[in-house]
């Protein structure tokens, strides 16, 4: 399935948080930072048709508190206002 964003928006796909650490400990939720990051699927574009900076792979930081979350072949995946996208992480 293809799914490609309207207007100036990012389909990410959530990256899961650790819940345990590499010794096996386990990490409660309210221990856990609130650092949100996911991998970018599609993207739409600005309102004048131009290319928005990001492409799908892209490790991405965001914030906000609006998101609508939706299941993708049984995975959680939002849509993210591109405003709310902090930054992309590069490696």
């Amino acid at each position: 399935m293809i799914i490609r964003p309207i207007g100036e928006r990012v389909l990410i796909k959530a990256v899961k948080k650790a819940e345990t650490t590499e010794s096996g400990i386990f990490i409660p939720d309210s221990a856990q930072e609130e650092k949100k990051e996911g991998i970018v699927v599609g993207v739409g574009t600005f309102e004048d048709g131009k290319a928005l900076p990001l492409k799908a792979g892209d490790h991405v930081i965001y914030g906000g508190y609006k998101s609508d979350e939706i299941d993708v072949d049984g995975e959680k995946h939002l849509f993210i206002d591109f405003k709310d996208i902090l930054a992309a992480v590069e490696e």
